[in-house]
């Protein structure tokens, strides 16, 4: 794998930037986390190098001065919001995420949750959490919020919402996911602080987009690729340039409601600290980018992944024709089209030639492996069993699985699980495979080589079950499928 960013360096200077940010501010600092604060993988993939967990890993460095608080949306537990790339509802990502820290010896002081008017889902939460021993708050809504300065800055508004006790220095703010009320805590705490004669700050950690590159980088694409649902839009920052003559990208957001924190932030400190959005940020993902032409590469493959991600969901009727139109537009932008994939047209050629379902991979040396739908496997098992055995240097016309074991599992699958598909799916494939291991050489060389899948890309002509894009993001393969759903035919 060939590397785009420096993990060593980024947590070296980002440490220093947060430390300095605390520094300006005296006893505290409340800072917002966009996105995910581990699990990054769209960070991982854009900035190959960039490891996953890599913003946990940074802070750790300072973990005995910082504490986090988990923010949940009252709205989002009453309507069940669920966290697309894990499936979960946001309630549910909220102990994740809590266990998840405290395992990396993290302090996570509470929760709070925002948007509060009496809901009785949020009244049950908050039982919840206090039977297991969490500390919750609740932040209501204020009308008019946010560009009722008057009635935001007040003891209706703020002052108004409960007091999260905290101890520590940094006080990193978190959630599932978007619009869930992270800067509103950080801001209602500055107020209550003020008042009670605390010295604090806010900052902003955005990893996305990068504000020392150009506003139409591909990694900057990638990332309105990847909120085209919440028509995010990377722009230059007015106030940015006017203030120091200086170009910086920033996004639609924050620019826009940047006046309106300037008025609050006068409010609570008598001036605002930051003449920009940019200024709020302290974001150093820029400067630790060690291969552009590769990070570049990554992103237009990324951007290629979303559209390929939206079609899907628009066959699925998960979403609408404007977020496929606006990723082909970033396409267009980008230079490039679907055929950038060299999976997608290795998949569509072996299709054409056998004239039926098919899947290729690319490897990380770049070699191209294809494979096609057949009475024993699915072209994603097959394709697997492909990969496993080129990359040990197995024979490809050896048979890791014989066709006398294949058939009794076939039998359960459709006379006692009562399945309509009998063949084998990429999971059943490894289950067979390390049952073999112990009495087969080459199946045991086959599973030891699995690591090796990590990073490399999978494209199929048809839409995958849920068990294969699963398998396949467990072995941290990037897939994408052509938006069409396989329906069962008579073999089946």
């Amino acid at each position: 794998m060939k590397y785009g960013f420096d993990n060593q360096k980024y947590f070296k200077i980002q440490t220093e930037r947060i430390k300095e940010r605390i520094a300006q501010f005296g006893d505290k600092l409340y800072m917002e986390f966009g996105g995910k604060l581990f699990d990054d993988h769209h960070a991982s993939r854009v900035l190959p190098g960039f490891e996953p967990d890599g913003k946990l890993k940074m802070l750790s460095q300072i973990s005995d001065d910082l504490e986090i608080i988990i923010v949940i949306s009252a709205v989002d537990i009453e309507f069940n919001k669920i966290r697309g790339d894990l499936g979960i509802t946001y309630d549910m990502d909220v102990l994740r995420l809590r266990d998840e820290f405290i395992a990396r010896n993290f302090l996570v002081s509470s929760v709070v949750i925002t948007h509060y008017n009496g809901q009785a889902s949020a009244d049950a939460y908050r039982e919840k959490l206090e039977r297991l021993g969490i500390k919750v708050y609740f932040h209501y809504t204020i009308e008019g919020y946010p560009k009722n300065v008057s009635l935001i800055d007040s003891e209706e508004g703020f002052g108004k919402n409960d007091y999260v006790q905290t101890s520590r220095p940094l006080v990193v703010v978190t959630a599932p996911g978007p619009g869930s009320g992270k800067m509103a805590v950080c801001l209602s705490q500055l107020y209550q602080d003020s008042k009670r004669g605390i010295k604090a700050g806010y900052a902003k950690f955005e990893t996305f987009p990068i504000w020392n590159l150009p506003i139409k980088h591909p990694i900057h694409l990638a990332y309105e690729a990847a909120t085209a649902d919440l028509n995010d839009v990377n722009m230059i920052d007015p106030f940015h340039l006017e203030a120091y003559g200086k170009l910086a990208v920033n996004y639609n957001r924050d620019i826009e409601i940047f006046p309106v924190l300037q008025a609050l932030f006068e409010g609570i400190y008598g001036e605002s600290p930051y003449k920009s959005p940019t200024d709020m940020g302290v974001n150093m993902i820029g400067y630790s980018i060690c291969d552009e032409e590769e990070c570049c590469k990554a992103a237009k493959h990324e951007i290629i992944r979303r559209y390929y991600n939206a079609l899907n969901k628009l066959a699925e009727g998960d979403c609408n024709d404007s977020e496929v139109s606006k990723i082909a537009l970033l396409m267009k932008q980008a230079g490039i089209n679907t055929d950038f994939r060299r999976t997608t047209v290795a998949a569509r050629e072996r299709k054409e030639k056998s004239g039926t379902i098919a899947a290729a991979i690319e490897l990380q040396d770049g070699t191209l492996l294809s494979a096609e739908m057949s009475p024993l496997l699915g072209p994603s098992a097959a394709l697997l069993l492909n990969a496993t055995k080129h990359l040990a240097g197995i024979d490809h016309n050896v048979k890791l699985i014989p066709q006398e074991m294949i058939e009794p599992i076939q039998r359960t699958k459709v006379h006692f699980l009562h399945g309509h598909n009998p063949r084998l799916h990429t999971d059943e494939v490894l289950v067979a495979l390390s049952m073999l291991c112990t009495s087969d050489e080459n199946c045991r060389r086959a599973i030891e080589v699995l690591p090796l899948l990590k990073g490399c890309q999978v494209h199929s002509t048809v839409m995958l079950s849920e068990v294969d894009r699963k398998t396949f993001k467990r072995l941290g393969i990037d897939l994408t499928c052509d938006p069409f759903i396989k329906k069962p035919s008579k073999i089946e």
